[in-house]
């Protein structure tokens, strides 16, 4: 057993880490300091070697417990001895740079240093001279002892293999013919260690440390110089190649990236930047920046906001568009890195510059609000294209009427257009939906007057399942559903039976409909275009028509004067036709000028419609392709309305009976033109039902007239 000298035993420099003492920092700064060792819950867990901290970091007095703590090494790496030391512990104990002394009960009373324990050894030498030449032996790592002359004295079995040389070619040989004179210099001439040096010798890597050999005096007597094998100095290399490598790795893909990269520390200074830096930016090079806290250059008035602090402030991923006095404005995205307590250690900055993005943006923003003004103004061209081919006139009425469409299709209000047949009252809806906001949505037509009464009510409103026999069993959506959004025009509205004007009278009021079978109302957005070539006003009167209908209907009246009222249109509406007749059949019809005043003189009791028929009656009789105006009377002479011709009485019969059979001679000579009780009793000038009850009376007298001829 070999007792250590207490006078080689360092004192343990303890700094609490639960209740660090003020002035805790100072440990830090002191030069006489080699190790620190961090206590907690009243253990020593830890310690620091002082040379893994810069002397900048050392003497910082921001410098935070938590940033010392990231090089705190755990103490159970370390050799723990007893102050009386047995011959086996001196070999482990020679491995390391010091190891810790524990007494008797096992409290860590100091630590010795591996140079000092060397120079104790040689004090035992003269007690018991196999002593040092048994450790030099036996310890792993490869020993020469180089003495006050330096010249190798001694060295172990392990220094020869490392460093591939023979005895006779290093004892008694100056070291520096194999180690590097100028660290044996250094240590002589300053007693201090230099470690960790790597060093090639007869083709073999080493790793080297240089350790004075101090007396009492406090000279160098000696060098320990201590080697190791190539294996551990390789796997260092390795390790170490692989660093570089992942730097290497890095900076390019930092010089990749387009935006600007920042590396900033939980204290927000710049520690580390991209090559892609954004310098009209900071007005400066980030190189100059390196070490500067970032949020103080916002403080500054560099730029507002930092995305730095804002990060810092809410631990976790920040976006905000920076912007400087310049104007210069950068996007930058802030992402921290958290440690395992969940504390920021690094904030990573992504950057772009979007001052030319953010013009660019607005004048996109510019060129589609232009562009959209074009392609309104494109719409209303085309729209307009496709009215004209439509809507032929000249005259100053019609020029009225279409410039209240104009105005009228801006909204949805419920429109009333009157007028004789053939005048174009469809037409004019069309325009009043093509021209508003509903273009795109449905346009729906319902002629009231053509479809009879039973089914007109499905058709409008719809009906559910199971509503009635024959009924679809899936229900059906009615024209008003069907045109939600849209328009739904209403052709012939005088024709539409009281019971339905009720039901018509509620969609405008509550803007709803109840399908047939069905309690549940079901909200529509229609706009109601009704058309009519009747008096309305005269059907209310004779109370045919209701009133409040009228008036919901009658919002916005538009009425469309006959063709006979506007004379100058006739022509443009004449050659309109006979070019489509022309184009349709591959002719070059053409009407003369005496042709055309003889069209413009004539009444047009059927207005459009039939003067339609006309130019397509003169194309299919004409002889020549030039219409004179002799043609053209004689086409309009057997187009005069008849005159009417009263009925003459042969024989004497009972008024009664005589009656009797001009009104069914009437009425089956109407049904059979007219096909439908509404357009018989239109032209009968009675009501609907008074044609349907009275037919059926006839058709029953003459079934019961055949049935007895058979008998």
């Amino acid at each position: 057993m070999y007792s250590i000298s207490k006078e080689i035993i360092q004192p343990i420099i303890k700094l609490s880490v639960d209740k660090p003492e003020q002035e805790w920092r100072a440990l830090l700064s002191d030069k006489k300091n080699r190790f620190i060792f961090l206590e907690e819950d009243g253990e020593v867990t830890s310690y620091i070697h002082l040379k893994d901290l810069s002397m900048n970091e050392r003497n910082d007095g921001n410098l935070s417990l938590k940033q010392v703590k990231q090089y705190a090494v755990p103490i159970s790496e370390l050799r723990t001895l007893t102050e009386n030391l047995s011959f086996s512990s001196i070999f482990q104990v020679l491995g390391k740079e010091f190891s810790l002394i524990k007494n008797e009960s096992g409290t860590i009373t100091g630590y010795v240093l591996r140079e000092d324990l060397i120079v104790e050894l040689f004090k035992l030498e003269n007690e018991d001279s196999n002593l040092l030449k048994v450790l030099l032996m036996f310890i792993p790592m490869g020993i020469f002892i180089v003495d006050n002359h330096g010249v190798i004295v001694d060295y172990n079995e392990s220094a020869l293999e490392m460093t591939r040389f023979k005895a006779n070619q290093v004892l008694n040989q100056s070291a520096e013919s194999i180690f590097d004179a100028d660290h044996l210099k250094h240590v002589f001439q300053t007693g201090e260690t230099v470690l960790n040096q790597i060093q090639v010798t007869n083709e073999s890597g080493i790793l080297v440390d240089y350790s004075p050999i101090i007396n009492e005096e406090k000279n160098v007597e000696g060098i320990v110089i201590i080697v190791q094998d190539l294996p551990m100095v390789e796997q260092m290399a390795m390790e170490l190649e692989s660093v570089k490598n992942l730097n290497k790795d890095l900076n390019a893909i930092l010089s990749s990236i387009y935006d600007e990269i920042l590396v900033v520390n939980a204290q927000g200074k710049l520690i580390r930047y991209s090559e892609n830096a954004i310098p009209e930016f900071w007005g400066a090079d980030l190189k100059d920046l390196v070490g500067k806290n970032i949020i103080e250059l916002e403080k500054q008035g560099l730029f507002m906001p930092s995305v730095t602090r804002l990060v810092m402030e809410k631990k976790k991923k920040v976006s905000v568009v920076q912007e400087t006095p310049t104007g210069k404005k950068v996007l930058a995205v802030g992402n921290p890195v958290l440690d395992e307590n969940g504390e920021i250690e690094r904030i990573i900055v992504a950057s772009r510059d979007i001052t030319e993005a953010a013009r660019l943006r607005d004048e996109l923003r510019e060129i589609r609000k232009i562009s959209e003004q074009y392609k309104q103004e494109l719409d209303e061209i085309k729209t307009q294209e496709q009215l004209s081919r439509k809507l032929i006139y000249r005259s100053q009425k019609m020029e009225d009427i279409m410039s209240q469409v104009h105005k009228v299709a801006k909204f949805s209000s419920t429109v009333l257009i009157q007028g004789e047949s053939g005048v174009g009252k469809e037409v004019i809806a069309q325009a009043i939906h093509q021209l508003g906001a509903r273009k795109d949505r449905p346009f729906l037509k319902v002629n009231c007057g053509a479809i009879p009464e039973t089914l007109l009510e499905s058709e409008l409103f719809g009906y559910v399942k199971g509503a009635f026999t024959g009924a679809d069993p899936g229900g059906k959506e009615g024209y008003f559903k069907q045109a939600d959004k849209g328009v739904l025009f209403l052709d012939e509205i005088g024709e539409m039976p009281l019971r339905l004007q009720v039901k018509l009278l509620r969609v405008l009021q509550e803007r709803e409909v109840s399908p047939v079978g069905s309690t549940d109302a079901i909200p529509v957005d229609v706009q109601i275009i009704a058309a009519t070539n009747k008096d309305l006003r005269d059907m209310v009167a004779e109370g045919s028509f209701r009133e409040d209908l009228f008036y919901r209907l009658n919002v916005i009246p538009i009425h469309i004067p006959p063709l006979r009222e506007r004379h100058e249109d006739i022509p443009l509406i004449a050659f309109h036709f006979l070019k489509q007749f022309n184009e349709l059949h591959g002719s070059s019809y053409h009407l003369t000028p005496d042709a055309l005043n003889l069209l413009e003189a004539y009444t047009w009791p059927g207005n459009i419609r039939e003067l339609q028929n006309i130019v397509e009656r003169l194309i299919v009789t004409a002889d020549d392709e030039v219409i004179d105006a002799s043609i053209v009377g004689q086409v309009l002479k057997l187009n005069e309305p008849m005159t009417k011709v009263k009925p003459i009485i042969t024989n004497i019969m009972p008024l009664q009976e005589a009656f009797e059979a001009v009104e069914e001679q009437l009425i089956t000579q109407a049904m059979n033109i007219y096909k439908t009780t509404t357009k018989a009793a239109t032209a009968l000038g009675i009501s609907q039902s008074s044609v349907s009850r009275k037919y059926q009376k006839i058709l029953s007298r003459k079934q019961e007239r055949e049935n007895i001829s058979i008998g």
